[in-house]
């Protein structure tokens, strides 16, 4: 299926990334594995954890190489791109699965803990993907028949709103402002851009007291998650862009772009007083006006 594919996979050294640079090494891809090795909280480094992805893509039957390094530095993305396509010719496709979590209730929360979490997730995003579609564009000007290229952005549940996680949510729906914008740009150059909505048990779900844990590892095996990735990052999924995707143990689905659902009208604009009058009883008719939940 990916067996002509070369692709770069971000946060690849434990959970879902190591689940999908090892689904797309059994597929046949050549599968770049770049990790910091850090801890959940972004703490520490080590080479380890992407070389023993590395082993895991070639015991699937793929081949490919650890790259080290931080993937919010344009600088460090711009060598990533650069040495993938001196060692293999080409990059094909990216995915994003870099992340950690700095949780702490809203009014507790230091600027230091919000800072670390949207570098690594909403910067990490920008700058692998800002340096894949600028090679790839200047690779394929002018050419019509050329391959599409493909970028699979990470994002979360939580970006639908998630108790003491402002900083993770706020970035995971910033990811997804990222992709559709990004999709609108990109398409014209061959390249299409998605996110993917996953929900695995990884090491974040590990750090959660085990009483408190919302499913078992499997019950949400991240290697169910996996297969998605593969799907994307193949000719199969042509013309696939500026989607949400969700995958989850044995479901797989879309999600919605928000959209406007009522609208009320008044000739002369309206007044704060018309709009009390109004509001509640005509234009949100039906509709539950206090969202403290998640829709799914």
């Amino acid at each position: 299926m990916l067996s002509d594919k070369v692709c770069i996979v971000a946060g690849a050294g434990r959970g879902l990334g190591e689940a999908a640079a090892i689904e797309l090494g059994r597929q046949g891809a050549t599968v770049v594995v770049n990790d910091l090795g850090v801890d959940v909280t972004g703490e520490g480094e080590s080479s380890e954890p992407a070389e023993e992805t590395l082993e895991a893509v070639e015991e699937a039957g793929g081949d490919g190489m650890v790259h080290f390094g931080d993937i919010s530095s344009l600088d460090y993305t711009e060598s990533l791109i650069e040495d993938t396509v001196e060692e293999y010719g080409r990059v094909n496709g990216v995915v994003n699965f870099a992340g950690i979590l700095r949780d702490k209730i809203s009014y507790k929360m230091t600027g230091d803990e919000w800072d670390a979490v949207m570098n690594v997730h909403l910067r990490g995003h920008f700058a692998l993907l800002r340096n894949a579609a600028a090679h790839w564009r200047e690779e394929v000007s002018g050419d019509e028949d050329a391959a599409q290229r493909s970028i699979l952005n990470v994002s979360s549940r939580a970006a639908l709103g998630n108790v003491g996680q402002a900083n993770y949510s706020a970035a995971k729906a910033g990811v997804l402002g990222l992709t559709r914008t990004t999709a609108r740009e990109l398409y014209t150059h061959n390249i299409r851009v998605n996110a993917l909505m996953p929900t695995a048990f990884t090491r974040m779900i590990e750090a959660i007291p085990e009483e408190k844990r919302p499913f078992t590892r499997e019950e949400m095996p991240p290697e169910k998650v996996a297969a998605m990735v593969a799907f994307i990052m193949s000719d199969e999924a042509e013309d696939i862009t500026g989607c949400t995707l969700r995958a989850a143990g044995n479901e797989i689905g879309l999600v919605s772009n928000p959209e406007l659902t009522r609208l009320g009208y008044n000739s002369d604009g309206w007044s704060p007083q018309e709009i009390a009058e109004e509001f509640e009883e005509s234009i949100a008719s039906g509709v539950d006006l206090t969202k403290t939940d998640r829709e799914f």
